[in-house]
């Protein structure tokens, strides 16, 4: 699952990590040359095209000719002579260019998780057998719903739902899976919905010694559907705890047209602004079908959230609406970990700070594996000045969800940002990932405390086109900080970077 590792001369390129090293030290490579260095390595000895090259490099633009070329020659300066004192990319005229260099690709860099402490799960997507493939927000509605289910039980320890949807549609064997996830048991299944019936198979798999644990087809009325998870959710709890620990209920909708709205909006949240409105159309069909569906509430206050995140500014609109939202879904289902932590990250930025740490802290109470919860709370104890506890949670949260959402690395870097660490917020920062988020500006930041001034302005000019009305001061003003020198601290870093004040 991680990025490509490759050994040249003294060097190892980490596509994945973003990084660049000559003899374990790291060497000063932008973001485009560390993409066309990454397509030559990769099929060293080929000949790539140029539109070939400008494409890995500046995926969607259209950028000139010329661009490619002062990167070839950044990268030629940056590699030096290979060791026959010949150049390690050769140019192949009017076609292209060509990794001449003999290129080990190396294992992967990641260790093995560590199992934890009691027992951890993973339930991995269920396929969708019908032939309708409308269906398949069904089956991922449904794998989406029992990690919900089983992350509530205190005794198990559960990963979230990005790093299960990783396998999603991949051919590979349950014990590579679970030493990846860090899990010994893993849930895997098949769904099918037709004719107003549901089939589901499922079981529950050792993939230390490959024995099934339990295996069971549900045969029900659609209507059936969440009595169906309840019963999968007990049957998993029995067989790994002994005896069935049930959580608080939970607000199940009362219309299924609701509840696939809303399975299906949910995919679209950490999106582009364009399908966040598509999400927003089915959330709010969703709540006009079943007013007291607690879930839907809760994604259409982050909604909100988002729409006012991709504006560019906040507006007191849709800050006040996506706060009466998070309201509304914790009145609906006070024991939804969720809707909690949702409402308190809208109270920080509201600075109603007391009501915000009460609200995570019952979240985390609710659902200790809920990932999201403590990468949020990550960010807010960081603005806080607890770095060190920002830096805790958000570790946590990674080792619930190894493969997560975008934001993660934003929340990520800019811990190790406000830590000092700000090599290691840079490694951060330039994953792949990040270039969905607002995160240019930290790792603008972070290379301006290096020194690396050049490198931080190109940042800081590249975030600036994605935020055109961005203000150091508006931002300070809008994030919910409690500590001065935190705050400070990051302001110095965007003046040195060249951000507007």
């Amino acid at each position: 699952m991680q990025g490509s590792r490759f050994a040249f001369g003294p060097f190892v390129l980490d596509s994945g990590a973003g990084t660049l090293l000559r003899n374990d030290v790291p060497v000063a490579v932008g973001y485009r040359g560390l993409k066309l260095l990454a397509a030559l390595v990769g099929r060293a000895g080929e000949i790539l095209g140029k539109a070939e090259l400008m494409d890995a490099a500046w995926p969607g633009t259209a950028v000139e000719e010329g661009n490619l070329t002062v990167q070839i020659a950044l990268l030629r300066k940056l590699l030096g002579p290979a060791a026959d004192g010949g150049e390690w990319i050769a140019t192949v005229p009017r076609v292209g260019y060509r990794f001449t260099g003999a290129v080990e690709q190396l294992g992967a860099k990641r260790k093995p998780l560590p199992l934890p402490g009691k027992p951890s799960i993973a339930v991995l997507p269920f396929v969708n057998v019908s032939n309708d493939p409308e269906q398949e927000s069904f089956a991922d509605g449904l794998t989406e719903d029992l990690i919900t289910d089983l992350s509530r039980i205190s005794g198990l320890f559960v990963i979230a739902r990005n790093s299960a949807f990783a396998y999603k549609g991949k051919a590979m064997d349950v014990r590579d899976i679970a030493q990846d996830l860090g899990v010994r048991y893993l849930l895997e299944g098949s769904a099918r919905r037709a004719a107003g019936r549901v089939r589901i198979n499922a079981q529950l798999v050792d993939a230390v010694s490959g024995d099934h644990l339990w295996a069971e087809r549900f045969d029900r009325s659609v209507e059936d559907i969440f009595a169906v998870q309840d019963e999968v959710t007990g049957k998993i709890v029995e067989a790994l705890l002994g005896r069935l620990r049930a959580p608080p209920p939970r607000n199940r909708p009362k219309n299924l047209e609701a509840y696939d709205l809303c399975v299906r909006a949910r995919k679209l949240m950490d999106d582009t602004p364009q399908t966040a409105r598509e999400a927003h159309l089915m959330l709010t069909r969703a709540v006009s079908l079943d007013p007291e569906y607690a879930e839907a509430y809760r994604w259409l206050a982050m909604n909100h959230w988002m729409g006012w995140v991709h504006s560019g500014g906040p507006t007191e609109t849709s800050r006040s609406v996506a706060l009466e939202l998070a309201r509304k879904a914790v009145a609906i289902d006070p024991n939804d970990a969720g809707c909690r932590w949702v409402l308190a990250y809208l109270l920080a930025y509201e600075r109603s700070f007391a009501e915000a740490d009460a609200e995570f802290a019952r979240a985390i109470e609710l659902d200790p594996n809920e990932a999201d919860a403590w990468a949020a709370l990550s960010d807010i104890a960081v603005l806080a000045g607890r770095v060190e506890e920002g830096l805790e949670h958000v570790r946590r949260a990674f080792r619930l969800n190894p493969f997560p959402a975008s934001w993660y690395y934003l929340t990520l870097g800019q811990a190790q940002y406000a830590a000092g660490e700000y090599e290691a917020a840079v490694e951060t920062l330039r994953r792949d990932e990040t270039y969905r988020t607002s995160s240019r500006r930290f790792l603008a930041a972070s290379l301006a405390q290096l020194g690396r001034v050049d490198e931080a302005r190109a940042e800081a000019e590249l975030f600036l086109v994605g935020n055109p009305h961005f203000t150091t001061r508006h931002w300070a003003a809008t994030e919910p900080f409690r500590d001065a020198a935190t705050l400070e601290h990051f302001v110095d870093g965007f003046r040195k970077a060249g951000l507007p004040e």
